[in-house]
């Protein structure tokens, strides 16, 4: 088992040499002059230079946008836009009351809850983005109650994280952070693929321009888990046994199947640009990239079917927003997977 923090630990004569992610003694205070983990703290300043809020994007045009498209493009843009919302909900909450709480490292709580901020922030994102284009929000944000593959979905989802709120081992813990990894580096992707699938047929181009803030986040969250994740390889070895490894390659199999069905479910093979084989390829290609960033082999071994949706995405190696050839890249945050 492994304790929850003090938040006041005037006792402790913990030094920065000491710190751990876990298992720890420090004394709650930040003093960050002295760091361990330098990736967290590279990662916070990262996030910081990242900051932007919801009001600044455009929804105008989404508005008129969202009453043109078909019958099948809608169900999917609010089923998408649902499950969205459920996944930053449950992120906000998880992080604050479930995992940050085990984690003595406070360069690696500052993250933390900065994170978590980021989340709630999305969340805001998505009401303004519900309010553009629906006159009942309570349709939106209720679907998860009447849509059962969806409801399967988020109980799949909420499942994992239970079960460290409940058993608090150490095991638990780094399966916990490869749920994370698994949250953030796939199952947001068939939500995010599928607007933009639209933005390129120049539809709903405001919420593409929100997923691409929202995406931007999300890529520094996933980096946040894997370098915790491999952190932990090099500190605690001893946990990452092979029982571990084949219990991750069970939650990447089941994450996949998860939410290659709910890829198809929501384009019901209606979407252009979408097929059934290219939403499996993606997330099967997603989930080997996850896989190879915190050293395990890879299950699948197929290539990015839509490479664009890259393009999509970008930021910082962009120099014009690719909607309206205004400048975007206002940020000076700027990350990759390898620079941590």
């Amino acid at each position: 088992m492994i304790n929850r923090k003090k938040i006041y630990n005037p006792n402790s004569t913990e030094n920065v040499n000491d710190r751990k992610i876990f298992g720890g003694n420090p004394t709650g205070i930040f003093e960050l002059n002295n760091i361990k983990y330098q990736w967290a703290y590279n990662l916070w300043e990262v996030m910081l230079n990242n900051t932007w809020f919801p009001k600044e994007v455009d929804m105008t045009r989404d508005v008129n946008d969202y009453k043109n498209l078909t019958d099948n493009e809608k169900q999917a843009y609010d089923k998408a836009l649902s499950q969205l919302i459920f996944m930053d909900s449950l992120q906000t909450n998880n992080l604050i009351d479930n995992v940050n709480p085990y984690v003595t490292s406070p360069e690696i709580n500052l993250i933390l809850v900065r994170q978590s901020f980021e989340e709630a922030l999305h969340s805001q994102s998505y009401a303004v983005m519900v309010d553009s284009i629906s006159q009942n929000s309570e349709e939106i944000y209720d679907l998860w109650r009447r849509d059962m593959m969806l409801k399967h979905k988020n109980d799949a989802i909420a499942a994992v994280y239970d079960q460290l709120s409940e058993n608090p081992t150490e095991t638990n813990f780094v399966k916990a952070c490869f749920a994370n990894q698994i949250l953030e580096g796939i199952y947001f992707y068939s939500g995010f693929a599928y607007i933009y699938t639209l933005a390129r047929s120049g539809k709903m181009l405001g919420s593409a321009q929100m997923i691409r803030f929202i995406q931007r986040d999300e890529v520094t969250h996933l980096v946040l888990f894997q370098n915790l994740i491999n952190s932990l390889k090099r500190e605690r070895p001893e946990l990452f046994t092979k029982e571990l490894e084949d219990d991750v390659y069970d939650m990447f199999k089941k994450a996949v199947q998860l939410e290659v069905d709910w890829g198809k479910y929501i384009t019901q093979g209606q979407i252009l640009g979408l097929t059934d084989d290219i939403v499996e390829q993606y997330i099967q290609f997603l989930a080997d990239e996850r896989l190879k960033n915190v050293g395990m082999k890879p299950l699948y071994n197929v290539a990015n079917p839509i490479k664009w949706v890259d393009d999509f995405s970008k930021f910082n190696d962009q120099k014009t927003n690719f909607f309206e050839g205004t400048v975007a890249n206002y940020s000076k945050g700027s990350i990759s997977f390898d620079d941590f």
